[in-house]
């Protein structure tokens, strides 16, 4: 985006989301570029471009959701969509370097490229550019992807920055030897917050909801929709917040044996959890 005239004196434009201006009469593009001065604050030009600097700022947030959504659920998504979407920087930023897995086992790569052909370039494992032309890509959960540590050893490599977090997720596997017939977790209860209301901002805060005492997050897992559950009682009865044990429900069942929860299901169950558990406060003794 170029820079706007404001009166006789100034110029602004956008720079990393935010309103800068420079002086008109400055050659350099960038030489005097520097904060809104005071008198600028309030000029329809600066309201209206900080409107929409705030409303790119939404927009990529919405795209990378959309994504994220995509990646955890390991939803087909039309490769035509793909290169319609592309041309957006946001939606670029988000869909660029994740990993796609076209229609053939071998079709597998860090997505660069979405061309108006309708061919998608992606760098494979043997370190090539390849172009695909599949119907439908997905995007895999990192716990379904079997190279996993090939990946990320390969990513560090190329140097990706993925815009939505794939291949560094924080993954979970179920335990060979969990009891199967059990129906809760508890390896991230007793996390204990100021109040049961910080506890709730936390959980909002991550993109979880909060309702009827318990932190929820819906998953999609082998074409069913999962509900991951974890208990923090209820703000008129519970002075403080406290994390408690983390279940699984699908549709009118619940609490599920963990035997029958997907793997996807039971990695975001338990990163979900891992996160509330995180943000507890520490007291200054007990984390020296």
């Amino acid at each position: 985006m170029g820079w706007l005239a404001v009166g006789d004196t100034y110029e602004i434009a956008l720079m990393e989301g935010r309103v800068v201006a420079r002086s008109a009469s400055e050659a350099s593009p960038t030489g005097q570029v520097r904060n809104l001065p005071e008198e600028l604050r309030d000029r329809p030009e600066v309201i209206e471009l900080q409107r929409f600097a705030e409303w790119l700022g939404r927009h990529a947030a919405e795209c990378a959701a959309q994504v994220d959504n995509w990646m955890v659920s390991s939803l087909p998504v039309p490769a035509g969509l793909l290169t319609r979407l592309w041309p957006d920087e946001a939606w670029r930023s988000a869909l660029r370097d994740l990993v796609v897995v076209g229609e053939g086992p071998d079709e597998v790569g860090f997505l660069r490229d979405a061309e108006s052909s309708g061919e998608l370039r992606v760098v494979n494992l043997d370190g090539e550019t390849v172009r695909l032309s599949p119907r439908t890509v997905t995007m895999p959960h990192p716990v379904l992807l079997p190279d996993l540590a090939e990946l990320r050893l390969f990513a560090a490599e190329l140097g990706v920055v993925q815009g939505v977090e794939q291949i560094h997720r924080a993954t979970w596997s179920r335990p060979h030897d969990i009891d199967g017939d059990a129906d809760e977790v508890t390896e991230f209860s007793g996390a204990e917050y100021g109040s049961w209301f910080h506890l709730s901002a936390r959980a909002t805060s991550l993109g979880y909801k909060v309702a009827g005492g318990y932190v929820t997050g819906r998953i999609r897992d082998t074409g069913q929709v999962f509900t991951a559950a974890v208990d923090i009682g209820n703000p008129y009865y519970d002075d403080a917040g406290r994390t408690g044990s983390l279940r699984w429900g699908r549709e009118q069942e619940r609490p599920l044996r963990l035997s029958d929860v997907g793997p996807v299901a039971w990695s975001e169950g338990m990163r979900m959890a891992a996160a509330l558990h995180a943000g507890r406060p520490v007291a200054a003794d007990a984390a020296a």
